[in-house]
């Protein structure tokens, strides 16, 4: 699956000034992404706000992304939950079409065992007809997916293809890049150890901050592909700052800043989410200035 190695995006929803999607700026926003390098997009994910849309405009998020791409990127749908049954229902009903693979989160709020863990993905793998990259993010979901259990998923389904890992820690990313197969994705879910998680092995990126800054950021993991390490770390040490700052008020609301800031499109979230502080967007726009 080679077409996920390198930098992927996890594209937000962008609102109009009544909290409708703003199709304008999010095709605005698909071409960005084209046309500064990056490798795949990741649709109605996380950062896409996607707990707040409704069937209707997932649908239409979906659409437009889909046309504005025109086949140019590889697509990643995210289809997740923590009803087990209804993520099975969910993926048998959805249409696929222009989609390569699914990106799906480890259970939330019902915080199950390993071996819970195992058998939802089990249940969701058995379902798929696309390849699978499995999502641990412990801040979100509220358990650890360990790598004895991503090691047993990547060893006995073969359409679970690689993990977003999001557990913001080293030593467990290199222990799943370690104890997998030498062709299952370890692909970073954290933005800010991305450069030391591909320099380990792992295979690339599914990240916020390059999507406002996609040229920058995917220049950083080419370089670190490339074991070019020296170059890579300089670009790393200038987004630092930057990465810190997109999620201090939380995530989408602090890159839809950046978007706002770079006249991409608006800044407005939906609720419980509240948009950033004049500080924050203050902030934003000196490390903007700064990168120039």
């Amino acid at each position: 699956m080679k077409q996920f190695i390198g930098t992927g995006v996890a594209l937000a929803t962008p609102f109009d000034s009544d909290k409708k999607v703003d199709e304008s700026a999010l095709r605005r926003l698909v071409q960005f992404q084209i046309k500064n390098g990056v490798d795949y997009i990741v649709v109605l994910g996380t950062t896409a706000e996607s707990a707040t849309l409704n069937k209707k405009e997932k649908e239409q998020v979906k659409d437009i992304i889909k046309d504005e791409n025109n086949g140019k990127l590889s697509l990643v749908l995210g289809v997740g939950g923590n009803n087990t049954s209804q993520v099975v229902k969910d993926i048998s009903a959805e249409n696929l079409d222009g989609f390569d693979a699914i990106l799906s989160v480890s259970p939330f709020y019902n915080k199950p065992s390993q071996e819970g863990i195992y058998q939802h993905f089990a249940a969701i793998s058995q379902a798929s007809p696309l390849p699978i990259i499995l999502y641990n993010v412990p801040g979100r979901t509220g358990s650890n997916m360990l790598p004895l259990t991503v090691t047993r998923l990547a060893n006995d389904f073969d359409n679970i293809i690689g993990i977003k890992e999001a557990a913001g820690d080293i030593v467990q990313a290199m222990q799943v890049i370690r104890d997998t197969p030498s062709d299952f994705l370890v692909i970073s879910g954290d933005d800010m150890i991305t450069l030391p998680m591909i320099l380990s092995g792992g295979a690339g990126v599914i990240s916020v901050m390059a999507q406002g800054f996609p040229s920058e950021f995917t220049k950083m993991v080419n370089f670190g592909l490339q074991e070019k390490v020296n170059e890579a770390y300089q670009i790393q040490f200038h987004l630092m700052d930057g990465i810190d700052l997109i999620f201090k008020e939380g995530n989408p609301v602090g890159i839809k800043s950046v978007l706002e800031l770079k006249k991409l499109a608006g800044s407005d979230v939906r609720l419980p989410l509240v948009n950033a502080s004049s500080e924050l967007k203050s902030a934003l726009s000196v490390f903007i200035n700064q990168l120039k």
